[in-house]
């Protein structure tokens, strides 16, 4: 059996308060009769009976929203500004600072959790899943869907836990100095992994140097009792150890208090290899596909231990797990041809090993179709041609899409279509990666070829 983590947790029944709480607590004020209400929607599309509908105002205006998420079943709702709507509702100054504060006393009513917070450069919403998956068999688990990783997305995840939730796993996203601090003030993590600090969002952070802090910040704010999980093969990710006084653990190959050896790759892409640990050795392969999966595994293995999860336990749950979409996805063509789409998101560290994925298959023809890697700065145009270069000097022919950085070399073409028609026939016996940044969205691409239409819609 195997275990997708996007659909092994039961969001809809999550902390309870009444609106009267949520007043005192957001210092609102209540209107209507007081209601109770377990857990928190921002999509009137999607809230469940019993919810509390949160009114952001952004692009769209929440507010608008509030009579469709009552008669879709919201029990009350948070709002910003004076309206008819009936029900039961606590108004604030600001939705948006309120949920963050929701999210807070969620936290507080966690108080038994181990709360493991999740951030790096690349891997987070795979080590996340792998965490959730080595836990969930022996404790009740909760995790945040996909990578609903931000100041949105992270005090939701902790509105929407069980109330009997031992673990939860939060992933952090950052793209500043400072957020990952704002988050852990919300969720207060007492076990906190950095994945890896590579080059992704250098545009937005300046220099590794700066990403380094940031992500760092995980680690500074962990408790003396907590435990600080680190790359050790990351001498960026390790720096963060002189900025605790937690307890601290090592992941990786080579290195590590848990490490991945003799990792072998089968035709399915699923690795099998040796996990060392503190506990001894043990055998594993993995669901998911991808010779780097191996060191995601050993990270998540030493945040299980962290939570108090024996290792065969965490093992047994590994072993099952899927990722979220868009990660390593092996799919298959109607004619037999392999697809791996990994078209979530993409930078030089997650595109190296991705293309290590399709580099190690015993496919005939091999090709790469690739969006843009986005948010790299100034050395953008750099890291792109070499990437092609690498690629094409490993056999695999290279397929850019709306991306000329790629440069000479490779086949460009200017949209999707283009790029169906350029890659021609297919069939057993080939292999296709498909990877970009969210903005290159190549997933249709993906869903076009295991469709086996010929027509981007």
């Amino acid at each position: 059996m195997v275990i997708r983590l996007d659909l092994c947790f039961d969001y809809t029944i999550g902390v309870r308060f009444t609106t009267g709480e949520l007043a005192a607590i957001l210092e609102g004020d209540h209107g209507g009769v007081d209601s109770t209400v377990a857990g928190v929607s921002i999509d009137s599309r999607s809230v469940h009976p019993g919810q509390l509908f949160v009114a952001l105002v952004a692009e769209r205006d929440g507010h608008d929203f509030i009579s469709t998420a009552l008669k879709g079943g919201a029990s009350a709702y948070l709002h910003s500004r004076p309206g008819n709507w009936g029900g039961a509702g606590v108004l604030v100054r600001d939705t948006k600072v309120a949920l963050a504060a929701i999210g807070a006393a969620s936290r507080k009513r966690l108080m038994a959790s181990t709360v493991i917070g999740v951030t790096g450069s690349v891997g987070k919403t795979s080590v996340k899943d792998l965490i959730a998956a080595a836990c969930s068999g022996v404790r009740k688990t909760h995790a945040n869907v996909a990578s609903f990783n931000n100041e949105l997305g992270l005090p939701i995840t902790l509105a929407n836990a069980p109330a009997d939730t031992e673990v939860a796993v939060l992933e952090m996203g950052a793209r500043g100095i400072g957020h990952v601090q704002e988050l852990c003030k919300i969720a207060r993590p007492n076990v906190g992994l950095i994945t890896k600090i590579a080059a992704a969002h250098t545009e937005l952070f300046g220099t590794l140097d700066q990403v380094a802090q940031a992500k760092g910040e995980l680690i500074e704010c962990l408790p003396v009792d907590g435990t600080a999980i680190l790359n050790a093969e990351d001498s960026y990710a390790m720096r963060a150890a002189t900025r605790t006084r937690a307890q601290v653990m090592t992941f990786g190959l080579a290195h590590g208090d848990v490490r991945a050896t003799d990792i072998v790759v089968g035709p399915d892409l699923r690795p099998q290899f040796r996990l060392m640990t503190p506990d001894g050795s043990f055998d594993l392969q993995l669901a998911a596909a991808g010779a780097h999966m191996a060191g995601n595994a050993a990270a998540a293995v030493a945040a299980a231990i962290a939570a108090g999860v024996s290792v065969p336990d965490a093992i047994e749950g590994i072993a099952k797990a899927e990722l979220s979409p868009l990660r390593m996805q092996v799919e298959h063509t109607p004619t037999g041809a392999v697809v791996i789409n990994d078209a979530y998101n993409a930078n030089p560290t997650s595109m190296r090993a991705a293309l290590n994925a399709l580099a190690s298959t015993d496919a005939g023809r091999k090709v790469a179709v690739l969006g843009v890697m986005a948010e790299l700065g100034d050395g953008a145009d750099d890291e792109h041609r070499a990437i092609a270069t690498e690629a094409t000097e490993a056999g695999v022919e290279v397929l850019a899409v709306n991306c000329e950085a790629y440069g000479s070399g490779v086949l460009h073409v200017p949209d999707i279509g283009e790029a169906i028609a350029a890659l021609g026939s297919i069939g057993e016996g080939d292999a296709v990666l498909v990877k970009g940044s969210r903005v290159a969205a190549l997933e249709r691409f993906a869903a076009v070829l295991t469709a086996g239409t010929q027509s981007d819609g």
